[in-house]
């Protein structure tokens, strides 16, 4: 029911509450529309991009999907994506659950340095990594990216692990632990289970991390295993190609299946 007159002396109603409604409104839409843009404008058929399309067609789609360096870079980006969100949810919920269990004074210290990925600027990363990896021959391997993806995505699953565990019952694995259970049993069948929510939603924070990356991946990247984000932003920088529309489109499509799948695994968990 609607709150339309104040209850108390101090209650707020929803009329006083319009300014923030639409300022809400007004954040959502400058976020949103250009996301929506993309959608109408993959369906051109003119050979630029341009909004609203003067005709319909599904040719920069076709584009896309007989491309062998468009599906090459897709291929390499969801290899990537995947062994990443491998690699940094067994590393992330590790330490996540080691910074719980410690009770040592360095503990925020050593949480502070985990989480830098997250707060320096992508630049400083990317700059950095890349003479790393010039004397390790890391530079444009599959292996290179992944370990840089996996950096930047541990802080990720560090943040929803944490959230789940500060919510699991912690008795439950002092119980097994006193009846014979050894630490990784006790973790894997009785913490693993509580928390498997927040690990889910750190795999996706992970993947999507990873497959969205491209200020690290312009750097440490290039020819047969250039990303799909890479050679997007290289297509763009070029010539402006319609392709980018579509591909962004996908990509869009793909972030909403994303959202609904752990919609979807948490209600079902509930």
């Amino acid at each position: 029911m609607m709150l339309n007159t104040p209850a108390t002396s101090t209650q707020v109603t929803h009329g006083q509450r319009l300014w923030l409604y639409a300022t809400v409104a007004l954040v959502m839409a400058f976020l949103v529309i250009p996301c929506i843009l993309v959608i109408p404008m993959s369906f051109s058929d003119s050979q630029y991009l341009e909004f609203p399309p003067r005709s319909l067609s599904l040719r920069w789609y076709e584009a896309f999907f007989t491309s062998t360096e468009w599906i090459q870079s897709a291929v390499v980006s969801l290899k990537v994506a995947g062994l990443t969100t491998v690699l940094a949810t067994v590393l992330g919920m590790l330490a996540s659950y080691g910074l719980y269990k410690a009770t040592s004074v360095f503990t925020p210290i050593t949480r502070g340095l985990l989480m830098l990925p997250m707060m320096i600027p992508l630049i400083f990363v990317a700059i950095g990594v890349f003479f790393v990896y010039a004397r390790f021959g890391l530079n444009n391997t599959i292996t290179g990216l992944v370990l840089a993806h996996t950096t930047l995505a541990i802080p990720f699953v560090m943040i929803a692990v944490g959230n789940g565990l500060k919510s699991f019952d912690p008795n439950l694995e002092r119980a097994a632990r006193s009846l014979g259970a050894s630490p990784v049993t006790a973790f894997l069948t009785v913490t693993l289970p509580q928390i498997r929510i927040s690990v889910f939603s750190g795999m996706l924070f992970a993947f999507v991390t990873s497959f969205d990356e491209v200020v690290v991946s312009l750097f440490v990247s290039s020819g047969a295993n250039s990303t799909l984000t890479k050679r997007m932003f290289a297509n763009i920088r070029d010539q402006v190609d319609p392709t980018v529309a579509a591909i962004s489109s996908m990509l869009v499509a793909l972030s909403i299946v994303v959202l609904i799948a752990a919609q979807f695994v948490k209600r079902k968990d509930a």
